[in-house]
């Protein structure tokens, strides 16, 4: 919760924008709905995960409401450098909202690719990339009223079917002051076609602020092959890292260390059952019969999962 680190907030808050400049391709864990909470973000950080977002949170709610607050943000000072992705539609709430979290983290992320029907009707997320002036005007916002310039802003987008399109908005944020934009590269309507990786090469040729790729990456391997098809300065993983959270430390499937990390940090963070139950599922998915499966994935208390994996894996 917000209050319960307000007096250690100074000393752990660190410049998002160093790992772009360390040289290295940066390794990030994707903002994900129920998933990218505080304890999954404990846990892929100790498996070679540079940066990390918290799952999109509605600013008007959190600026409105404290129970929002802390219902949907909760840090520590070990879990950092982190991101905050907002969805927002008016520059005023989202510097407030920025305004709020800025103690507390690194920088904020302004979603302008979550393709869901409702976050699209409400105006927010994806139908973004198609308001160039407000995205512009909300990234300007933020940077006039935030003090700390160590404090980094983003946005992470879709593309555009016409990419000249892509390629002004991204120019458009660049001139309002964003620190570096994340390329999810398909466009609003595609769900599972292939990502347009060449896309985010020709947005990354455009631009001289950093570039993040995004979309089906499942493997190190895989992240090395999209740096080296886009040239982008970091690599942002979602589904990947939920099926296996030490992806980005070079293992195939998660190691039964990941699982019992994950157990001990979960347990430590009062993570809710079914939160704990579904990563297990995921990160077990590849390791697993049938069999298993079908009995793992209705056990329906934390004990019973605790006696599942003591007794068949030892964890």
């Amino acid at each position: 919760m917000i209050g319960d680190i307000r007096e250690t907030k100074e000393c752990y808050l660190k410049d998002p924008m160093d790992l772009f400049h360390s040289g290295q391709v940066v390794k990030i864990c994707a903002p994900m709905v129920r998933y990218s909470k505080l304890a999954f973000r404990t846990l892929v950080r100790k498996y070679s995960c540079d940066l990390c977002y918290t799952p999109m949170i509605v600013a008007a709610d959190f600026v409105r409401s404290a129970k929002a607050r802390d219902s949907e943000f909760t840090t520590n000072k070990g879990d950092h450098p982190l991101i905050v992705q907002f969805a927002a539609k008016e520059a005023q709430v989202l510097c407030d909202a920025a305004r709020i979290i800025c103690p507390f983290a690194d920088g904020i992320d302004l979603n302008c690719g979550c393709p869901q029907r409702w976050a699209i009707s409400e105006g927010y997320g994806a139908c973004l990339i198609n308001k160039p002036e407000l995205v512009k005007d909300m990234v300007r916002h933020v940077r006039s009223q935030i003090d700390n310039p160590k404090f980094s802003v983003s946005i992470k987008i879709r593309i555009h079917e016409d990419l000249k399109r892509t390629v002004d908005l991204c120019q458009k944020a660049e001139a309002a002051g964003v620190s570096w934009i994340t390329v999810h590269g398909r466009s609003i309507e595609e769900r599972h076609q292939p990502v347009h990786y060449d896309a985010i090469k020709i947005i990354k040729q455009s631009m001289s602020i950093p570039i993040v790729a995004n979309g089906d990456i499942k493997t190190l391997k895989d992240a090395e092959n999209v740096h080296h098809l886009t040239e982008a300065d970091g690599i942002m993983a979602a589904r990947g890292l939920l099926a296996n959270p030490a992806m980005f430390a070079g293992y195939e499937e998660t190691p039964f260390q990941c699982i019992q990390d994950w157990v001990d940090i979960a347990l430590e963070h009062g993570t809710p059952f079914t939160c704990f139950h579904h990563h297990l599922m995921y990160m077990m998915e590849r390791i697993t019969s049938k069999q298993e499966k079908k009995v793992f994935n209705v056990l329906s208390s934390t004990s019973a999962v605790l006696d599942y994996l003591n007794d068949h894996y030892g964890v």
